[in-house]
C-alpha cells in the first residue's frame, strides 16, 4: 500500500465548505514575479538554447538580463496596470542588485522569501545547515527592507522534510512549496501545529512553460487568458485563487513582455468581479475564515 502525504490528507474540490473573498467575490488572483541570481562560476541552471555544461556564462547572463533590464520592464508595466505584485526573491538580491527590491518595496509590493540563491537546494542541507540558511534569510529580508516576511517559497520548489518545520519556527505564515496541487489554500501540519499552503503554478509558470516545454510568448499568453476565463466561470460554484509565476529574465524579455501585458489587460479588464491581491493578504483572509470553512491538516 502507498503512503499518504505525512502533513496534509486529500480534500475533494467538490465537497468542501463555500466561503467567499473580500466583497463577496469567487476568485482572488496574485501575480508573482521571481527575482532571482546566481553566484557567478556556479551551475546556472537551464538554459533556453542548446545544451551546456554545468557552468555556462552564456545561461548567467541571460538570467542576469532579468536583474537589468527585464525586472525594470516589468515594474514599468505593474505601474501602467496599477497591479501590485508578490516578488519572490533570493537574499543575494540584496548585495547583487539592491536597487530592484528597494523599487518594489517602494511600490508597496510583498517581499517572498526565496532562499540566500538560486544554486542551494534545501533537500541537499542537513537540518542544521538548513535552519542555520532560514535564519539568515528571514532577518536578511528584516534588517534590510524594514519587514518579516511572512511567505517562502524554496528554490527550484526542493524543500526538505523539515523545510515547513523550520519555517514555522521562524514565524513564516504561508508557504508556496505545497500549494501546486490545489487551487485553494489549504493548512498543512507542522512541529508547532500547521503552516498554510499557498496555490503556486507549474502549469502557468513562465519558465516550465518557456523554457522545457516551448511555449512562445503567444501561447504562454493565450494560455493565462484561457486558464482565467475557465477559472472565472468555475469560481461561481467555489472560490478559488488564480496564481500567475513569472520570471523577469523570461517574460522581461520585449517580445514576450507585449503579450503579457494583453493578457493581463484582459483579467484586469474584470476588476470588479475578481480580487486582486497580495499573497500574504489572500493567505490573512483564508486564515480568518471560521475553521469549518477551510481545509484542516490531517
Amino acid at each position: 500500500m502507498l503512503e499518504e502525504p505525512p502533513r496534509f490528507a486529500y480534500s475533494a474540490l467538490s465537497r468542501r465548505p463555500d466561503f467567499t473573498w473580500p466583497g463577496g467575490k469567487r476568485l482572488a488572483l496574485y501575480v508573482s514575479v521571481n527575482v532571482e541570481h546566481f553566484p557567478w562560476g556556479r551551475n546556472s541552471g537551464p538554459d533556453l538554447d542548446r545544451p551546456t555544461l554545468p557552468w555556462s556564462q552564456r545561461s548567467w547572463l541571460w538570467r542576469e538580463y532579468g536583474n537589468r533590464v527585464g525586472a525594470w520592464r516589468l515594474m514599468n508595466l505593474f505601474d501602467e496596470l496599477a497591479l501590485p505584485v508578490g516578488v519572490i526573491a533570493n537574499t543575494a538580491i540584496h548585495d547583487h542588485c539592491p536597487e530592484v527590491l528597494e523599487a518594489h518595496v517602494r511600490r508597496g509590493d510583498e517581499l517572498i522569501a526565496h532562499g540566500r540563491n538560486q544554486v542551494e537546494r534545501q533537500i541537499e542541507m542537513t537540518l542544521e545547515q538548513e535552519r542555520e540558511m532560514v535564519q539568515e534569510v528571514t532577518r536578511t529580508f528584516a534588517e534590510r527592507n524594514g519587514v518579516k516576511p511572512v511567505g517562502w517559497m524554496s528554490p527550484y520548489l526542493t524543500p526538505s522534510e523539515h523545510t515547513t518545520d523550520l519555517l514555522a519556527e521562524n514565524g513564516y505564515r504561508y508557504c508556496m512549496d505545497w500549494g501546486i496541487c490545489d487551487e485553494q489554500p489549504f493548512w498543512v501540519k507542522c512541529a508547532t501545529g500547521s503552516m498554510l499552503a499557498m496555490p503556486y503554478p507549474i502549469e502557468l509558470n513562465d519558465q516550465p512553460a518557456v523554457v522545457y516545454r516551448r511555449n512562445t510568448g503567444a501561447e504562454y499568453a493565450e494560455m493565462l487568458v484561457d486558464n482565467f476565463d475557465e477559472m472565472l466561470r468555475n469560481a461561481k460554484d467555489t472560490s478559488l485563487v488564480y496564481a500567475i509565476s513569472i520570471h523577469t529574465f523570461v517574460v522581461g524579455q520585449p517580445y514576450r513582455l507585449a503579450r503579457l501585458r494583453r493578457a493581463l489587460q484582459h483579467m484586469l479588464s474584470h476588476r470588479d468581479d475578481v480580487w486582486v491581491a497580495l499573497p500574504k493578504d489572500i493567505a490573512a483572509h483564508y486564515a480568518a475564515l471560521p475553521p469549518a470553512q477551510q481545509v484542516q491538516a490531517r
